[in-house]
């Protein structure tokens, strides 16, 4: 059997104890044939650059700028770690003649058996929720400030001072309206089973992400030079920041369940180690300028997700349309993982209607009733994203490997107290602000 070249591939090629490979919200479909090096740091990057780096700078303002800057640092080069921990479990499952290993959960039957790939098929279902959670949080928050923008834009002559006077002009509410917008237009995508018609949404949104980055870092300079420089901010807050920030790290840099069929799809492994950490390295490089830049810019006054501290401006609103619009068939694709595990289990592999609105009405429920997007991502990510990204391959290293030498031993041991300690704190953490004590 070949190796599987695409997330995509090896959805098409998934049996019952297989399920599709899922991601965040910038799903990649990497194509059918192998990738240079070049298309493979490409692959990387689109794999870590989504909606998550939008929150790095509130991320910055709770935990303070240089704290901030550390935690992200410190973060992605825990996650590069655990990453080549996963590239040297699949190789030596591969050496020793088991099998081929095309998806992350591939590696877990290999290591745990049929409850490894349980327990991981589990978080794999969580996190997608969670990133379609966050992607409607996003879109209902966004939504808002964009038409009134262009309401204000279109009848500057009418004195419309704020955006709830704006939306009430046009017939709109809050986000709970744009939400259930969304969520009727999900029913009507959702009886498509064919990924290969949803590929080129998958492109759009990675260009949106990129656009709005482009555009938010120019706004950060017009920010600074016309408001009178660099804001006050600390270098350190409150302790109580840190895990929000580790979290929303975790979130931002996650790409574990991607690595497999991205290193699958490269044409010289060899290489693969040192083109992801160039990838990683590059990616942290312009996570932390844009989340440090930012957080200057904004000072005390940064928001939750940092476009809605744009200046009220036509180019904005259209920043924030195309990536509402990219994150929206995005959901789509993050869904479809989700949709697939509960049919293998519910219904045989067969699509059911039935199952997918109902996962389609919880998932909106939950968006609703979530009061902020950057305490979500960072209990997204201080918990499933925390064990899948960190404690699950320490154990897989630790399993397949048996004997270990006492330096990496005590690393993997490490690496799981890493994941237990700060998951534990930073889902607290999180909840704690989300239930609003």
């Amino acid at each position: 059997m070949g190796r599987a070249r695409s997330g995509v591939v090896a959805a098409q090629k998934s049996t019952d104890t297989s399920p599709l490979l899922p991601c965040k919200d910038n799903d990649l479909l990497l194509g059918n044939q192998l990738s240079s090096v070049r298309k493979t740091f490409g692959n990387i990057a689109m794999s870590l650059v989504g909606a998550g780096m939008l929150g790095l700078p509130y991320a910055f303002k709770r935990a303070g700028w240089l704290a901030g800057s550390i935690a992200l640092i410190v973060v992605a080069m825990a996650t590069y770690y655990s990453l080549k921990l996963l590239v040297d479990a699949r190789k030596k499952v591969e050496d020793d003649g088991e099998a081929e290993v095309a998806t992350y959960s591939d590696l877990s039957y290999h290591a745990y058996g049929d409850r490894g790939r349980i327990a991981v098929d589990g978080l794999i279902f969580l996190s997608q929720g969670g990133t379609c959670i966050a992607i409607l949080i996003f879109i209902g928050e966004n939504l808002p400030s964009l038409f009134s923008t262009l309401t204000i834009t279109s009848h500057p002559a009418a004195g419309i001072a704020d955006a709830k006077t704006a939306r009430s002009r046009i017939g709109l509410a809050g986000k709970d309206t744009y939400i259930f917008m969304a969520f009727v237009l999900q029913l009507g995508m959702a009886g498509i089973n064919s990924l290969t018609r949803l590929a080129p949404f998958s492109m759009l949104g990675t260009l949106a992400n990129v656009l709005a980055m482009a555009v938010v870092m120019r706004e950060y300079v017009v920010e600074i030079i016309s408001g009178g420089g660099i804001k006050p901010v600390e270098a350190f807050t409150d302790l109580s920041g840190l895990p929000f920030a580790v979290g929303v790290g975790i979130y931002a840099l996650s790409c574990t369940v991607l690595l497999i069929p991205i290193q699958s799809s490269m044409q010289n492994q060899p290489k693969f180690e040192g083109v992801l950490a160039l990838a990683m390295s590059s990616v942290t490089t312009l996570y932390v300028n844009f989340a440090l830049l930012g957080f200057l810019a904004f000072g005390s006054q940064t928001r939750d997700i940092i476009t809605l501290n744009l200046h009220k401006s036509l180019e904005t609103s259209m920043v924030q349309a195309a990536q509402c619009l990219g994150l929206f068939f995005s959901f789509r694709l993050n869904i479809h993982p989700v949709y697939e595990m509960i049919e293998r289990r519910l219904s045989h592999g067969k699509p059911s209607m039935f199952m997918r609105c109902s996962l389609l009405v919880v998932t909106c429920c939950v968006a609703v009733v979530v009061p902020n997007f950057g305490d979500f991502i960072s209990l997204v990510g201080s918990s499933v994203s925390c064990t899948l990204g960190f404690i699950f391959p320490a154990l897989f290293h630790l399993r397949l490997f048996g004997e270990l030498s006492w330096p990496a031993k005590s690393l993997d041991y490490g690496f799981i107290a890493f994941g237990i300690i700060f998951g534990l704190w930073g889902s607290a953490t999180s909840i704690s602000k989300l239930a609003g004590f």
